[in-house]
């Protein structure tokens, strides 16, 4: 473990194994786009760091309300919590939130110039919601709505805001794409929250998984991946030529060992690993998405 005050502390504090989360949407954002000749770089650079620098702060958050609330202790079987830890006093901690917002707003303000309200709306209602994710008088995620919100703003929001803030129109397709990365963001919380089952229900926190169990966690897991490798179909479906998008098919095959695992056992440090493994099928996902998107069959 890391000394407390070692820069890497803060590495430890975003969790990147996350951040694929942030980055898979705005990937499709730009592929849509780039199709129609109608990309704008510099918005996807600024909309991919706001994005990030949105996951991060809201996994800062995360890591203090929890903390605060005494959700996070020395029996949990997840990655180190560094305020619970000790690793970042919860000052800095907060400080560091601070200095996340105001990159927010810095790198945002291009990017309102450019897209106008849709785009301020868009940004305001992100951050607000990441903080009251677990912090405020209703915390989204200790009340069962954290799916809700991470399908939503990790899916259609991101996504459609991407593709608007290059276009400056919204598109059936940016709403519906978004709908991928937006449920396989939903299988990274199922696998938190499953591992997490024993830790929240003590602390009182309810997310959907105490609320209806551990079969509930496992059906959730498996209904957001398969049913995010068959958007391109229902995009298909729903009147757009077939395109090559549809080869994120194929990783399915490579959901079949995590899909074992969470099925069979779902709990224990082995979730870290499948937790990081979904991550990176996210990323993969938005890559083939992206890609095989600008070539129609």
């Amino acid at each position: 473990m890391n000394k407390p005050g070692s820069n890497k502390n803060w590495i430890l504090a975003i969790r990147p194994k996350t951040l694929p989360a942030a980055a898979g949407p705005v990937l499709i954002g730009f592929g849509l786009a780039y199709r129609e000749g109608l990309h704008h770089f510099p918005s996807v650079i600024l909309a991919a760091l706001v994005a990030l620098l949105i996951q991060a702060g809201t996994n800062m958050v995360n890591d203090y309300s929890d903390f605060k609330k005494g959700v996070d202790t020395e029996s949990r079987v997840g990655p180190v919590r560094v305020t619970q830890a000790g690793l970042i006093s919860p000052e800095r901690m907060k400080a560091g939130m601070l200095v996340v917002l105001i990159l927010i707003i810095i790198f945002s303000i291009p990017l309102v110039l450019r897209g106008g309200v849709p785009i301020l709306i868009i940004g305001v209602l992100s951050v607000i919601s990441g903080i009251l994710y677990t912090a405020g008088p209703f915390p989204l995620g200790y009340n069962g709505l954290g799916d809700i919100f991470v399908l939503i703003f990790f899916g259609p929001v991101a996504t459609a805001g991407t593709y608007y803030v290059q276009t400056l129109e919204l598109s059936q397709n940016s709403v519906l794409a978004g709908l991928g990365p937006g449920l396989l963001s939903v299988a990274i919380l199922s696998i938190n929250n499953l591992r997490d089952y024993d830790d929240d229900r003590v602390s009182g926190k309810n997310t959907l998984v105490v609320l209806f169990g551990r079969i509930f966690g496992k059906a959730e897991y498996l209904f957001s991946v398969v049913i995010a490798m068959l958007i391109p179909v229902i995009i298909f479906l729903a009147g757009e030529r077939m395109n090559y998008s549809i080869m994120v098919l194929l990783l399915l095959i490579m959901a079949i060992k995590p899909l074992k695992i969470i099925i069979k056992n779902g709990r224990g440090s082995v979730m870290n690993e499948m937790l990081g493994f979904t991550g990176r099928m996210l990323l993969a996902y938005s890559l083939i998405f992206s890609i095989g998107w600008q070539y129609p069959i």
